[in-house]
Parts: structure tokens; C-alpha cells; sequence
């Protein structure tokens, strides 16, 4: 029989240590206070912004798949008969409410919530609130979730409307979708009848589907993503004069670079169809292409980039921008549909 160098157990000592060690790092992470901002996953947060471009842009699909069997106790079908009752948003079958109080970042808590549907319900539901709060800092344990989805095979998940309740903030932010008279698409509204998203003034859309992606969600992405059909008129934004055209193509598609005349350069990507030259003077809200699907893009959108000198800038910063307020007129309908939604909303939380 073969002993043990000095006649010590040496693997058995290493095996116990270890297991002390992990169960000492276990016990730690259980007894964060309940005021601690929520722990920054990186890699998990950092899908939520590549999944939230994947519904309409270039991300791909969604990474990690968490369980089935986890969404059970927190995701349940909104049931028929509430059809009846509720706008046409909700008319069909398929509809869900998740709800889940923060405990770590909002990818792994959708995750927990709603199984594999979890980070693109994720990546849906913090499209509505990206703008108010950052989504990797501000969430507090204790934040409550809640949000009316379905699958769609065109736009990966549809939300309904959606509720944070925020401790930072200290009130609930909502997100009511409803499609304005004369709008081309659905957009999103605060009880108040106040647009979530913010919009550019003077931006290179006149309409668009939804942003899907901002500078900010990830440090490799570099602009500001618009989702829209292929052929949506593409103006320039400012007075410019185009620097050139159609280069990289197997990542940019058609593609156009302006400078604008306060020497910022513009490039929009992935277009259909350029109308311009390299050397041409455009005027500013001139239609100078139309959006496409070409280059490295999985569906549907114009890719808006900003530079100066070396210089990145972030859209939201260099333009206007601004939030829409609807008319009393649409206001009183719009709350109507709302309050039908909320409703909903509640029954089926209070089924839960």
C-alpha cells in the first residue's frame, strides 16, 4: 500500500479547505443588504443590450437560456376572456404577465422568471426604461418588474405594457403601448400620455419602428440603431457635403459619410439604396438613401454614427432631443386603452 508523502493526507486536506473556502464565498453573497445596488454582470447585462438589437438590427440571437421549469411560478397566460376586455393590442391568444422582485442584474432576474423566453423579455422589457435609468447602476434589490408580453415571430417579444417600481427614483416608471392617430407604428407612453423613448430632432427618420440600440449599451457598438422597413427614406440631418460612399462593404452595406458643416462626420449604415455621391453637397432633411438590410445586419434597420476627430459622440447628446406629448383629443383615448391594459395588467398579476 502506497503512504502519503510524510505520511499526511495531503488531497484530502485540499479537498476540505476548498469546500470551507466556497461555502464561506456562499454565505457572503446571501447577506448583501437589501439597499445594495444590484451586482453589475457584465456579460449578463451586456446581452441585454446585444439581444435588444437582435430584434431588429445586427446582435444575433440571445445567449445563455435559463430553464423552462423556473418561469412557472412567475409567468403565467393572460387568459382568453380578458380579450373581450381589454384594445385591440390584446386581441389573440399567447399573452403572458411576468413580475419578479430584483435581485441581482435584470438579465439573470428575467432569467429566473420567465425560463428561456428570459433575455429577450429581458433585452423588450429594458428597452422601455433604458431612457430614465442605467439599467447596469440604478436598480436596487427590492425593485419590482412587471410586464404583459407575448412571442412573436416577427419582433422576438412584444410588451404590452410594463412597470418598474424603482427605488432609486422612488416611483413607478411605465411603458403603456399604443399607436397614435397618423403614427405608422405603435410607440410607448407614461400615464400622462408622455412618449418613453426620446426621439432626435432633426433626426435621419422621419418615422421609424422603435431604437433598438444605443451608444451606450455596449463599448463595442458605436451609433444609434433605428429599426424600420427596407425602403424608409433616409434625410440628412444637417447641411453636409458626402465624403464618400459604399465602403466596407461586407460589414456596412450601402453606406453614406457626411460632414456635417460643424465638421462632425455621419455615417449611416445598411442602407438599400444610396442617392448621393461622394463630393455632393446635400441640404439639411434632404432624403439621401433608403434603409436596408445589407451588410452585417440580421434584420431591418438604419445604423446612425457620430464622430468628431477620434472622437465617438452619442446621438441623444449632439441632436435635440425630444419626448411627444399627445393632444387632449388623443390623450382621452389613449387613457381609455390604458386604464383596459391596466386592468388587465392586475387581474392577471392578482392570479398569480
Amino acid at each position: 500500500m502506497i503512504q502519503p508523502p510524510l505520511g499526511k493526507p495531503w488531497l484530502l486536506y485540499v479537498l476540505l479547505g476548498s469546500s470551507l473556502a466556497l461555502n464561506v464565498v456562499m454565505l457572503l453573497d446571501r447577506h448583501h443588504g437589501a439597499d445594495d445596488p444590484v451586482v453589475d454582470d457584465s456579460a449578463v447585462d451586456g446581452s441585454v443590450a446585444e439581444a435588444s438589437a437582435a430584434q431588429a438590427s445586427a446582435a444575433g440571437d440571445s445567449a445563455a437560456q435559463a430553464s423552462a421549469a423556473q418561469a412557472s411560478a412567475a409567468a403565467t397566460p393572460v387568459a382568453a376572456d380578458l380579450d373581450a376586455a381589454a384594445p385591440a393590442v390584446l386581441a389573440g391568444s399567447g399573452w403572458r404577465v411576468t413580475t419578479a422582485d430584483v435581485e441581482h442584474s435584470l438579465a439573470r432576474t428575467f432569467q429566473q422568471a420567465a425560463g428561456e423566453d428570459g433575455d429577450a423579455l429581458a433585452a423588450a422589457y429594458a428597452r422601455q426604461f433604458v431612457w430614465d435609468l442605467d439599467l447596469r447602476r440604478d436598480l436596487q434589490r427590492g425593485d419590482r418588474v412587471e410586464v404583459l408580453w407575448r412571442p412573436d415571430p416577427t419582433e422576438v417579444i412584444v410588451v404590452a405594457a410594463a412597470r418598474l417600481r424603482s427605488g432609486r427614483l422612488g416611483r413607478t416608471l411605465e411603458a403603456w403601448r399604443w399607436q397614435r392617430p397618423g403614427d405608422s407604428f405603435p410607440s410607448y407612453w407614461d400615464a400622462d400620455g408622455v412618449e418613453v423613448p426620446y426621439r432626435l430632432v432633426d433626426g435621419p427618420l422621419d418615422d421609424y419602428e422603435q431604437v433598438t440600440a444605443l451608444l451606450k449599451d455596449r463599448p463595442t457598438h458605436k451609433g444609434m440603431d433605428f429599426k424600420t422597413p427596407v425602403g424608409t427614406p433616409v434625410r440628412s440631418p444637417k447641411a453636409a457635403t458626402v465624403t464618400r460612399v459604399d465602403w466596407n462593404w461586407r460589414y456596412n452595406g450601402h453606406c453614406i459619410e457626411l460632414r456635417y458643416d460643424d465638421g462632425v462626420i455621419a455615417k449611416l449604415l445598411h442602407l438599400s439604396e444610396n442617392r448621393v455621391q461622394a463630393g455632393q453637397r446635400v441640404a439639411a432633411g434632404q432624403v439621401i438613401a433608403l434603409s436596408g438590410n445589407t451588410g452585417r445586419s440580421t434584420a431591418p434597420h438604419l445604423h446612425y454614427e457620430l464622430h468628431r476627430g477620434d472622437r465617438v459622440l452619442d446621438p441623444l447628446e449632439y441632436h435635440e432631443v425630444q419626448r411627444r406629448r399627445l393632444s387632449a383629443d388623443e390623450l382621452a383615448r389613449f387613457r381609455a386603452d390604458q386604464a383596459r391594459l391596466a386592468a388587465t395588467l392586475d387581474r392577471a398579476l392578482a392570479s398569480l
